[in-house]
């Protein structure tokens, strides 16, 4: 079973536009630090709360070993992107799932293969559990997740569909 760790960002995206199931079709389970769930957590009603109270079949909450490794992280970066770098290391991750642009940098740096919510939703649309990747980008839109008119052709056309 691979190792997938996964941030805040891209399961609060995958749930507000019905897509976090994609996740445990593409990679059977996943792992969150314990700092996630606690941010997913600061709105208890939330749409993607509930998503992932209801998957904890398949989504792991895992708590950091090495708490001591968080002082070693810049300011900049939330304590969910810190303990998912910090649980990748600890955990050997294959593969770790970040959107924000700083925290992919960080966790570049120290050698860990980084994808991003949208990555995802590529390789979902490539290995045909999504039909098309245009409508769920505009829905993230819709739902006031971000992402660049530049970034959102990019992605369009490496799923191999048209603007």
């Amino acid at each position: 079973m691979r190792k997938v760790i996964v941030n805040t960002t891209p399961l609060i995206a995958l749930s507000h536009v019905r897509q976090l199931d994609i996740l445990r079709k593409m990679y059977g389970e996943i792992l969150i630090p314990q700092a996630v769930y606690q941010e997913l957590s600061e709105k208890q009603k939330s749409v993607c709360k509930k998503q992932v109270d209801n998957s904890l079949d398949w989504i792991h909450i895992e708590k950091i070993r090495n708490e001591m490794a968080k002082s070693m992280y810049k300011t900049q970066l939330h304590d969910g992107e810190v303990e998912v770098m910090i649980l990748a290391k600890e955990k050997s991750a294959d593969i770790v799932i970040i959107d924000d642009a700083n925290a992919k940098k960080h966790a570049k740096y120290l050698g860990l293969p980084v994808t991003g919510t949208l990555g995802v939703l590529i390789k979902a649309k490539k290995l045909g559990y999504i039909d098309e990747l245009k409508p769920i980008i505009q829905e993230m839109m819709d739902n006031h997740i971000y992402i660049s008119e530049k970034l959102m052709e990019f992605c369009i056309q490496q799923a191999g569909e048209e603007m």
